[in-house]
C-alpha cells in the first residue's frame, strides 16, 4: 500500500471512532420519548398551583362566628 492510502485509512479510522463516540455521548444524554410522561402532564405538575377553591369559604365564616 502506498503512503497516501495508509494515511487515508488512519484518518478514516479516527473519523469512525469519533462518530461512534459522538453517537454514544448523544445517546447517554437523551431519553426515549415514550419513557417520559406527556408534556401537558409535566407542565401541570411543574407550574400549576394547588387548588385553593376546594375549601368552602362559607363554612369557614360560619365556624368563626
Amino acid at each position: 500500500m502506498s503512503r497516501s492510502k495508509k494515511i487515508f485509512f488512519i484518518a478514516f479510522g479516527v473519523f469512525i471512532l469519533l462518530l461512534i463516540g459522538l453517537g454514544y455521548d448523544i445517546s447517554r444524554r437523551t431519553t426515549f420519548p415514550g419513557s417520559k410522561s406527556q408534556l401537558k402532564e409535566r407542565l401541570k405538575q411543574k407550574f400549576s398551583r394547588k387548588d385553593t377553591t376546594s375549601l368552602d369559604s362559607v363554612d369557614r365564616k360560619m365556624q368563626k362566628k
